[in-house]
C-alpha cells in the first residue's frame, strides 16, 4: 500500500518492512519504458516551464533543499505529476512515502503518519506523496489534516480532477495548488527521441528507426500524455523484427496498431465532461455545425450518457432557438425519445441529426429573456394581489366581494384581448416577450 523511499541517510534497519526505494529509485531493466525514462533531475524534465523554469517556484524549492511545503499537483494523465513529486522531494533529505488513493484507506494513512511522527522525533522529515488524492473520501482526507497542520508530513497530492471540487477546503487551505499543463506535441516528441537514442534506459540498444513525421504524429496522437506515447513506441519497436544489420525500421502501420484507437481526453465523472458539454452547446449557439458535431463525437466516443446529451439538446432547442423555429424542439425531443428507445451505437444518428438541425436553425433567446424578465418582476411584486376580475368566484361570499366581476370571455368577446388587463395594476403595460 505504502512505498517509502530512503531520501536521506537516516534510515534504520529496525524500521517496518515497507517497500523502500529512493525518491529517484533504481528501476529494473524489464520495467516499462515510461518508468525507465522518468527524469532523474529537473534538467531532464520536459514541459511545465512555468513551474520548473529558472527562478520558478518548483525549481526554487528543489534548489533550496529546505523543508517542503504541502503541494497539490493538478494535471492530466502523463503530464509528469509523480515524477515532479519525486524530483521535488529528492534534495530535501526527507523520507519519501508513496500511497495510492486507489489502494489505501484510513488505516494505511494512519500507519504512514505514525511512522512519520517516529522519524520526526529522530530529526527526519517525511514527504507523503498521495497519488490520485481525489479518490479519497472526506473522512480519508480529514485524516491528513492534523499531520499536515503540525508539519508531521509534507503532503504532495497528485490529482487529475479539479481540486476545488475533489479536495476538502480545509486541506486545500493548508496546501499550494500547482497546475500542470498538458505536454505539447513538441514536448512529447522530445521525450520519444530521448527514448529512441538512450542505450542505458531507453531503446537505443535495439537500434530503432522511426521516421520523424511518424514520431510527430505519435506525439500529437498521445494527447499530451507522455506515458501513452512511450508505451506505444516501446510496443511498436518490440513488435518490429530486426533487419540483418540489427536495425528495426518501425512502419507507420505498426505505430497505429501499437497506439490503438484514438484516445479521448474525457472522464464522464469529472470536469472534462462538463467542459465538453459546454463546448457542444456553445458551438450550437454559434451555429457552427462542424464544431458541434466534433464535440458531440468527443462526448459519445468518450462514453458520455446519450440521455445526458439529449437533455442538453432539448434545453438548447428552447433556450437558444425557441419560437424562431418551433420544429427545433420537436427534433430534439424526438432524438431524446429515440435514443432512450434504441440506445447506442445506433442512437448516435438521431443525436447527430438533431445537432445539425439545431446548429442550422435560426437563433433566438427571446423565451429565456421573457421568462427571466417576468421572474424578476414576480419577485419584486410578490405581494401584488391578483386582480379581482381574474379570480374565480367559488363561493357566494367571494362573489359578493367582487371576485370574477368584469371578467370577459375572450372566445365570445374578442375585444377583451385588448380591453381587459391581466397584469397586476403595478405592472400594466409591461412587455416581456419580444419575438
Amino acid at each position: 500500500m505504502a512505498r517509502e523511499s530512503t531520501g536521506s541517510l537516516f534510515g534504520r534497519s529496525d524500521e517496518p518492512a515497507w517497500a523502500e526505494e529512493s525518491a529517484a529509485p533504481v528501476v529494473s531493466a524489464d520495467a516499462p519504458l515510461a518508468e525507465r525514462m522518468r527524469p532523474r533531475s529537473l534538467d531532464e524534465y520536459v514541459g511545465q516551464q512555468h513551474l520548473v523554469g529558472p527562478g520558478r517556484l518548483v525549481r526554487r524549492l528543489v534548489e533550496g533543499g529546505g523543508p517542503m511545503p504541502s503541494l497539490i499537483f493538478w494535471g492530466g494523465p502523463g503530464a509528469g505529476k509523480t515524477t515532479l513529486a519525486r524530483l521535488v522531494a529528492g534534495p530535501s533529505g526527507a523520507r519519501f512515502v508513496q500511497l495510492s488513493a486507489v489502494l489505501s484507506g484510513v488505516k494505511e494513512l494512519r500507519e504512514a503518519i505514525a511512522e512519520a511522527r517516529t522519524r520526526r522525533n529522530r530529526g527526519v522529515r517525511t514527504v507523503l506523496f498521495i497519488d490520485e488524492i481525489h479518490r479519497y473520501n472526506k473522512a480519508q482526507q480529514d485524516a491528513l489534516l492534523q499531520a499536515v497542520e503540525e508539519g508531521v508530513v509534507s503532503l504532495i497530492g497528485a490529482t487529475t480532477e479539479n481540486p476545488s471540487f475533489e479536495v476538502n477546503s480545509a486541506l486545500l487551505s493548508r496546501s499550494r495548488v500547482l497546475t500542470l499543463e498538458p505536454l505539447t506535441p513538441d514536448d512529447v516528441a522530445m521525450i520519444l527521441r530521448r527514448a529512441l537514442t538512450d542505450a542505458d534506459r531507453g531503446l537505443g540498444t535495439l537500434n530503432p528507426q522511426v521516421a520523424e513525421v511518424e514520431l510527430a504524429r505519435l506525439a500529437k496522437a498521445a494527447g499530451g500524455d507522455a506515458r501513452v506515447a512511450l508505451t506505444a513506441l516501446e510496443t511498436a519497436v518490440l513488435a518490429t523484427p530486426p533487419a540483418e544489420d540489427g536495425s528495426r525500421t518501425v512502419e507507420p502501420e505498426t505505430l497505429v496498431e501499437a497506439l490503438g484507437r484514438a484516445r479521448y481526453a474525457y472522464d464522464k465523472g469529472g470536469e472534462e465532461h462538463y467542459n465538453l458539454a459546454s463546448a457542444l452547446i456553445k458551438s450550437l449557439r454559434n451555429s457552427d455545425a462542424n464544431a458541434a458535431l466534433y464535440w458531440l463525437a468527443r462526448l459519445i466516443e468518450g462514453g458520455a450518457d446519450p440521455i445526458f446529451i439529449a437533455r442538453r439538446l432539448c434545453i438548447l432547442a428552447s433556450e437558444d432557438v425557441g419560437l424562431a423555429d418551433p420544429q427545433a424542439i420537436v427534433q430534439a425531443a424526438s432524438a431524446a425519445q429515440i435514443v432512450q428507445l434504441i440506445g447506442l451505437p445506433e442512437g448516435l444518428y438521431p443525436l447527430a441529426q438533431a445537432t445539425i438541425y439545431l446548429a442550422n436553425a435560426p437563433k433566438s433567446n427571446a423565451i429565456k429573456r421573457a421568462y427571466f424578465a417576468a421572474a424578476e418582476d414576480a419577485a419584486a411584486t410578490a405581494r401584488e394581489p391578483v386582480p379581482l376580475h381574474l379570480r374565480n368566484a367559488v363561493t357566494s361570499l367571494m362573489k359578493a366581494n367582487g371576485y370574477g366581476q368584469g371578467y370577459r370571455y375572450a372566445h365570445d368577446d374578442p375585444a377583451a384581448k385588448d380591453e381587459m388587463p391581466c397584469l397586476p395594476s403595478a405592472l400594466r403595460g409591461k412587455t416581456y416577450f419580444r419575438p
